[in-house]
């Protein structure tokens, strides 16, 4: 029969109809229910006689805010899943989930939008390689003095070249690594031929 005064009680009080910025919701008293403290809990199951203005002529409850972002809201209630379409800006549900005063899916949007900014922030990590030439001596002063977000790698032979007196001094590639981050502009240098020769390997302790 038509919706309106004379539907049974028993419906009326099961079926609520919401009036979203206008766009028509159709749920449950016990779906509006389910977080206590919330705006809809006390829109529709605390309702006084201060609440009737409420109403629009079709007797939904008149809710001034954006629908867009109500689906996931509404949902969330239903089933306790937080699903947001990709079209939908996260902060936009943030923002409802709020106004409504759903703690436990306020906690839940922000972790996502938190996931989402680590996961695009950080991309697939870069490493930028440098290769240093040194000799033995100078190599525990250059490891010491490595500057901040470098680290050592790995140490290649190359022989000696140097003769003084009777001392041959060992020469070495040094091969250090940082992690390149979108701030980290930049002049990246390749890894040589050399670096990549993975044998002769000597690591400092």
């Amino acid at each position: 029969g038509p919706a309106g005064a004379l539907s049974p009680p028993a419906a009326a009080s099961k079926w609520v109809r919401l009036n979203v910025g206008g766009t028509y919701f159709v749920s449950t008293r016990q779906t509006l229910c389910r977080e206590p403290k919330s705006f809809l809990c006390r829109l529709c199951c605390q309702e006084g006689p201060e609440l009737g203005s409420d109403k629009d002529e079709t007797g939904a409850y008149l809710i001034d805010r954006d629908p867009t972002y109500f689906g996931p809201i509404l949902n969330y209630l239903r089933h306790g899943k937080l699903i947001i379409n990709k079209e939908l800006a996260e902060e936009g549900v943030l923002e409802e989930a709020e106004f409504y005063n759903i703690a436990s899916l306020v906690r839940l949007v922000k972790e996502r939008i938190r996931d989402n900014e680590n996961r695009t922030s950080q991309g697939p990590v870069k490493h930028v390689y440098r290769v240093l030439q040194c000799q033995e001596e100078e190599l525990t002063q250059m490891v010491s003095t490595m500057s901040d977000g470098w680290k050592f790698e790995q140490l290649i032979s190359i022989g000696s070249s140097y003769n003084y007196g009777n001392e041959d001094q060992a020469e070495f590639l040094c091969v250090v690594s940082r992690e390149l981050n979108n701030s980290t502009n930049g002049i990246v240098k390749e890894p040589s031929e050399k670096a990549k020769v993975r044998h002769l390997l000597r690591s400092i302790s």
